[in-house]
């Protein structure tokens, strides 16, 4: 029988249960924390910038997998841009689009929170720094944030993963807010998670050396088993902790699967230089 996530319902502020529900599971699904306008104003506005962007000059496909996109210099600068990234099924061996530009785009990062006005102005909001702060957070800042599509038939599974082997701070204080902008089902690549399995250290660690991007192993085992599926309706927040082993199958559906991610870092930690993102100088973090 398939596991069922803890979920709670958004009443306006954050509850010491959820935060401690956070801390004991790793994450946190929160339903009607976004609003059906909010959700509909940012996947409106990411259509918008998918309208625009410019294919031909920048056939960049993501692989979540193989990180044969960390090479790329194109991918390097998406620190402080808005980039796009493809889908590996919205292109042919040559890197043309067999797909419309509309349903070929992976993600979108990853300044997004800071360059796009739609997305600065529900980032910065009010609810998202009481939960920050309720679950810890002494100085948020906002480090990185993307769309991620799932585009139908050819959305990329992302692999088993924690999301503080790319976003590493000393201590570990990566936190990701994952917003459903489209109803996220187990048929659509929902995302799933092994709970409580934040507890276990970090696995490894993706990072600069020798101007080449490496893995490098941090522990041993094998990555927990993502055996807890988190559906989540449109305006479903999740918050994931750094460590908590998390990963989304492909998406082989009719229907697309659009998610805005947001990652947060406590200002008091160290941020290494070695970390794959880096901003611009004058482009320095902001919090609430």
């Amino acid at each position: 029988m398939t596991k069922s996530a803890t979920r709670y319902h958004w009443q306006g502020t954050p509850t010491a249960e959820m935060t401690q529900s956070f801390h004991d599971e790793g994450y946190l699904l929160i339903e009607g924390f976004a609003t059906a306008t909010e959700c509909d104003d940012l996947l409106a506005r990411t259509k918008q910038l998918i309208d625009g962007f410019d294919a031909d000059a920048h056939k960049i496909v993501f692989s979540a997998d193989g990180q044969s996109h960390a090479a790329s210099d194109y991918f390097m600068k998406s620190a402080s841009n808005i980039s796009f990234f493809l889908e590996k099924g919205a292109v042919d061996s040559d890197g043309e689009l067999i797909k419309d530009k509309s349903v070929a785009v992976n993600k979108i990062g990853h300044a997004l929170h800071d360059l796009d006005p739609v997305f600065d102005a529900f980032s910065h909001q009010k609810k998202m720094a009481d939960l920050a702060h309720a679950i810890g957070f002494q100085d948020p800042k906002l480090l990185q944030s993307m769309v991620i599509c799932k585009q139908p038939h050819i959305g990329g599974e992302v692999g088993g993963h924690q999301d503080s082997t790319f976003l590493y701070t000393e201590p570990q204080t990566c936190v990701g807010f994952w917003l459903a902008l489209e109803d996220a089902t187990i048929e659509n690549g929902c995302m799933w998670g092994a709970p409580a399995q934040h507890h276990t250290p970090l696995k490894s660690r993706f990072l600069r050396r020798d101007g080449e991007m490496v893995m490098e192993p941090l522990s041993d085992g094998e990555m927990p088993i993502c055996d807890v599926p988190l559906p989540a309706p449109k305006g479903t927040l999740i918050l994931l902790h750094g460590r908590f082993p998390h990963y989304s199958p492909e998406n082989t559906s009719a229907g697309s699967r659009y998610a805005y991610a947001l990652h947060m870092i406590d200002g008091t930690a160290h941020y290494p230089d070695g970390n794959w993102l880096q901003r611009d100088a004058d482009m320095p973090l902001r919090g609430f």
